[in-house]
Formats: structure tokens, C-alpha cells, sequence
């Protein structure tokens, strides 16, 4: 099943728990953080089992993300986790303890995302990644993150550029999927544009505060038929180059050696 778009939802709100139903979004995450103010958190939890089986049956993943073990994470999972939660994502991870910590309290059974919010957490973010073999992805904030740095959010997002790339890495190397971070403007042509840019860093999943951007985004993360056909050809070639011996392969006025040639492999794997 596709991952590409992940919803951050309201946990208390049944309106927007409908709508994220309708989103087409592949993730579907009940935040209990900062989404969900603590007066309506203990609602928030209720609502949790019902409401991952509805999620599941408009055909998504249902998530969770609690808050961090050291405020009210354990009282998010002690609700939450009846309703068997397909993911679940923990805010503000800065640490690997914190990571063990949330395995041993959900009991080894759950797949784990941890969010990486502080320029602490992403300097160790590989550590991180590497904490639990229930880690499978990590996600990357951004106006919190924007907020421990000290820069100003903007709609272009260069004040994240190396965040982004440097959190890339650091999943890739740890052999874990990077979720790239949400953009939290209004219009939808800033999501899509956001989206395109993180898909050329090479980012294969994005997360999405807003449901009216899970289609555009979406549509950035989804193969056209011109990008099969631009791998299709470029495959075809380097194996008839090097079936006459040849090192490389010029495809649409570029050279094409094994790196190119490996790329394409993959990119038509994922179809």
C-alpha cells in the first residue's frame, strides 16, 4: 500500500475526522499533540478504536501520534492502543532513549515514527532511526523546527533547504524512510510546489496538515507516464550499450552510466 501522503488530523474533532476519510491521504494520524489542546485530549482518546476502523475501511492506515513519554504520552497510549493503531509517531524526539523507551511501552508490537522536531534531534537523527527495529520512518517538523533554529517560516521553505537534505540523509543511510515535513500555508499551488521540491531532494513521502493539499501532493509523489517511459528508455539502452560493450548510453541528450542506469531500475520498481 502507498505511504506517499500523511494527514496530521485534529484527535477530538469528528468533523475533520470525516474529512480526512474523503482526503485520499495513504496516512491517516489522530494528533494528541499540539492539534488537540489538553482539555480535549481525554475525548481525543475515547474516540481512538472506533475511529481507527472507520479510517481503515476508507481504505488508509490509521496512526497515532502522541506526546512525548515525559508529559502525557503514556496516558495517549494507555487509550490509544486498544484500537490497535497501524503507526505509531511520538513528537519532539531528540534522543534514541526516547525511542526505546516508547518501544518497551507499546510493547514491541507497533510500528514507530519518530518525529524529529530540534536541531538536537537532528543531529542524531541516525542514532535515532537506529534505536528499535520498529522503526520504520521518521518525520520532519517544520514549524517547530523552524522555532529551535530561530529563522522565519517563509512559503519558499529555504529556511528548512538544509534540514530537509541533511534529514534525508541521515534516514537513507539508517535504511529508513524520510517523511518530509508538512507545509502549513493556505494555498494549494505553495503545497504542490513544496511537494515537487521535496520529490527532487528525493523524498518518497510527505506529510500534510491541510486536506485540501493531499491531492496535489499526492500527484507529486505518483509516477507520470512520461517518467516510466524516460526509465523504460534509459533501462533499454544501457543494456544494449553494454551488450556491445560499451560503457555508457546516450539517452535524451544525457549520458547514462551505471548510477543513471541503477536509478531507473528502482524508479520502475516502484510502479
Amino acid at each position: 500500500m502507498s505511504r506517499a501522503t500523511w494527514l496530521f488530523v485534529p484527535g477530538a474533532d469528528a468533523r475533520a475526522h470525516a474529512a480526512a476519510a474523503r482526503s485520499g491521504a495513504d496516512v491517516l494520524i489522530q494528533e494528541l499533540e499540539d492539534f488537540t489542546p489538553p482539555a480535549l485530549r481525554p475525548r481525543a482518546r475515547a474516540l481512538a478504536p472506533a475511529l481507527y476502523a472507520r479510517w481503515r475501511e476508507a481504505g488508509a492506515l490509521a496512526a497515532v501520534r502522541v506526546n512525548p513519554l515525559e508529559s502525557c504520552g503514556r496516558e495517549d497510549l494507555a487509550a490509544v492502543l486498544a484500537g490497535k493503531p497501524d503507526i505509531v509517531l511520538m513528537s519532539k524526539v531528540a534522543a534514541p532513549e526516547q525511542v526505546r523507551a516508547l518501544e518497551a511501552a507499546t510493547g514491541g508490537a507497533f510500528e514507530l515514527v519518530p518525529n524529529i522536531e530540534s536541531a538536537a534531534g537532528l543531529r542524531r537523527a541516525f542514532d535515532i532511526a537506529r534505536a528499535s527495529p520498529r522503526v520504520t520512518a521518521m518525520l520532519l517538523a517544520s514549524e517547530d523546527m523552524v522555532a529551535d533554529l530561530g529563522a522565519h517560516r517563509s512559503r519558499s521553505g529555504e529556511e528548512l533547504a538544509y534540514a530537509r537534505q541533511r534529514f534525508l540523509v541521515e534516514c537513507r543511510a539508517a535504511g529508513v524512510e524520510a517523511i518530509d515535513c508538512p507545509y502549513t500555508f493556505s494555498d494549494r499551488r505553495g503545497a504542490a510546489a513544496d511537494a515537487r521540491y521535496a520529490r527532487r531532494l528525493g523524498y518518497r513521502m510527505k506529510s500534510v496538515v491541510d486536506p485540501a493539499h493531499v491531492a496535489s501532493v499526492k500527484r507529486c509523489f505518483t509516477l507520470s507516464a512520461a517518467q516510466v517511459a524516460a526509465a523504460r528508455r534509459i533501462v533499454a539502452a544501457f543494456e544494449k550499450a553494454r551488450a556491445a560493450g560499451r560503457e555508457r548510453a546516450l539517452v535524451d541528450g544525457r549520458l547514462v552510466e551505471v548510477p543513471v542506469y541503477a536509478a531507473a531500475k528502482r524508479l520502475l520498481g516502484e510502479i
